[in-house]
C-alpha cells in the first residue's frame, strides 16, 4: 500500500497542480485576446480603458495565482514526502505528548504555512491592489489584522482542536461521528456570534441612516417576509475601494451589511436591487443547501479518514514513519484538496445555478433593469474582467460571467 498510495499521490498532485496552471495559462490567453474591444453589449456602458484596466488586473492576479500554486505545490510536497512532517513530528513528540502534542503540531504547521504565505499576500495588497487603485490599507493596518487574526485563531482554535483530538482517542471507532457532531455544532454557533463578537474586531458597523435609501430597503423586507437584527454600514474603504453587500448571522441574528464603498457609489433602488438578490439566497434556501451540503461532506471526510487512521500505509505513503491522531489529522486535510479538485466544477455549477434562481428573485422583488445597472457598476468598479476563459470559468467562478447573466436580467425586465 505504501508505494501506490504514493505513486497515486504523486500523479495526482502532478494532474491537480499542472491542471491549475494550465487553466490559469488559459485564462491569461483568453482575457488578453479580448483586450482590445469592449464585448458589444457592454460597449455603450463600460469605456475601452476600463474594460482594458480590468483585463490586465485579471491578468496580473491570474499570474500571482500561478505563482501561488507552484508554493502550495512545493510546500504541500514538503511537508508530505519531503520529510517536513516527520521533522516536526519527532520535534515535538520528544518534548510534548498527548493533545498537547497534537495542539503544537497543528499550530506549528498553521504558523509555517502562513509565514510561507506571507510575502505574497503583501505582494498582493501592496502591488497588484495598489497599483490598479484598490488599496485603502496601510501597512499597519495589515499587520495589525494579521495580529489580530492570529490572537482569534489561538483563542478559538486550541479549544477546538484540543476537543477534537480527544473526541478522537476517546471515543472508539465511531469516533468520527462524534467529531463530525461537534464540527457541526461548533459552525452552527460560530454563524450565530460572528455577527456580534467577532465581525466588529476588524471593521466599524454603523446603523444605516433615516432617508430614502432606509425606506426603501424596509419595505423591500417587508415585502421578502425577512426579519434581521439590523440594517448596518460597514466601513470596507479603510482596506479596499471594492464594493460588496451580504447579509451574516443565525436565526433573529441575521444582520443586512453594506459596504460604504457600495453605497458611495449606487442609487437607492440599485442598492435595493442588490439587497433583493442577496435576500433570494436567502428565500431560495442557497443557505440551508449550501450548509447541508458542507455537513454532509464533513460526515463523508471524516468517515474516510476513520477508515484510514489505523492503517499504517497511510503515513508510509505520504512520507511520515509513524502515526497517530494528530498526524492522521494534519495528513489527510493536507492532500485532500489535492484529490477534491476535479469536484471544481460541480461546486461552480451549483453556485452559478443559484446565482441566477437570486436574480430571478431581485427581479420579482426589485427592478430587473435597476439589477443590470448596479451590477454593471460594480463590474466595472471592481475590475471584473468582462471576457473570461470559458473553461476557467467552469472550474474557478461562483458567479455566472456578466454577459450571460445580463442577459437573463433583461428577458426579466418590465416594460415601461
Amino acid at each position: 500500500m505504501p508505494e501506490t498510495l504514493t505513486l497515486i499521490f504523486l500523479i495526482t498532485c502532478a494532474l491537480t497542480f499542472g491542471g491549475r496552471l494550465l487553466l490559469a495559462g488559459r485564462q491569461i490567453r483568453h482575457v488578453r485576446a479580448h483586450r482590445s474591444a469592449v464585448p458589444a453589449e457592454f460597449a455603450e456602458r463600460i469605456a475601452l480603458a476600463s474594460h482594458q484596466k480590468a483585463a490586465d488586473y485579471t491578468i496580473a492576479r491570474t499570474r500571482t495565482g500561478m505563482l501561488n500554486t507552484a508554493i502550495e505545490a512545493s510546500v504541500l510536497l514538503a511537508f508530505t514526502l519531503g520529510g517536513g512532517l516527520a521533522w516536526l513530528h519527532g520535534f515535538w513528540s520528544a518534548r510534548l505528548d498527548g493533545l498537547s502534542y497534537g495542539v503544537a503540531m497543528i499550530f506549528s504547521l498553521t504558523f509555517i504555512s502562513g509565514l510561507i504565505d506571507l510575502p505574497l499576500s503583501l505582494y498582493r495588497q501592496f502591488v497588484i491592489e495598489a497599483r490598479y487603485g484598490f488599496n485603502r490599507m496601510s501597512l499597519g493596518l495589515f499587520f495589525a489584522d494579521l495580529a489580530k487574526q492570529t490572537l482569534l485563531g489561538v483563542a478559538i482554535g486550541t479549544p477546538v482542536i484540543l476537543a477534537v483530538l480527544w473526541l478522537m482517542g476517546a471515543m472508539g471507532e465511531r469516533w468520527w461521528l462524534w467529531v463530525w457532531l461537534f464540527w457541526s455544532t461548533f459552525n452552527l454557533l460560530l454563524m450565530f456570534i460572528y455577527p456580534t463578537w467577532i465581525a466588529p474586531l476588524f471593521n466599524k458597523f454603523a446603523p444605516l441612516e433615516d432617508g430614502e435609501m432606509k425606506t426603501r430597503i424596509e419595505a423591500l423586507l417587508s415585502r421578502c417576509g425577512f426579519r434581521s437584527s439590523g440594517l448596518f454600514v460597514m466601513d470596507g474603504s479603510k482596506r479596499s475601494s471594492h464594493g460588496n453587500a451580504y447579509f451574516t448571522g443565525f436565526g433573529d441574528n441575521k444582520r443586512i451589511v453594506f459596504f460604504d464603498t457600495l453605497l458611495s457609489r449606487l442609487q437607492p433602488g440599485e442598492v435595493e436591487a442588490v439587497l433583493a438578490h442577496e435576500l433570494g439566497h436567502f428565500r431560495r434556501r442557497h443557505i440551508v443547501k449550501r450548509m447541508v451540503v458542507m455537513f454532509a461532506s464533513s460526515l463523508a471526510f471524516l468517515w474516510l479518514l476513520g477508515q484510514l487512521i489505523d492503517a499504517p500505509g497511510f503515513y508510509t505513503g505520504l512520507g511520515v514513519p509513524e502515526g497517530n491522531t494528530a498526524l492522521a489529522l494534519i495528513l489527510f486535510f493536507l492532500v485532500v484538496p489535492v484529490f477534491t479538485f476535479p469536484l471544481s466544477p460541480l461546486m461552480s455549477h451549483f453556485s452559478r445555478r443559484h446565482e441566477f434562481e437570486a436574480d430571478a428573485y431581485a427581479a420579482e422583488h426589485a427592478a430587473a433593469g435597476d439589477l443590470v445597472h448596479a451590477l454593471v457598476t460594480l463590474y466595472d468598479d471592481n475590475a471584473s474582467t468582462l471576457t473570461p476563459d470559458p473553461l476557467h470559468s467552469l472550474f474557478y467562478d461562483s458567479h455566472p460571467p456578466a454577459a450571460q447573466r445580463i442577459a437573463r436580467l433583461q428577458l426579466q425586465e418590465t416594460p415601461a
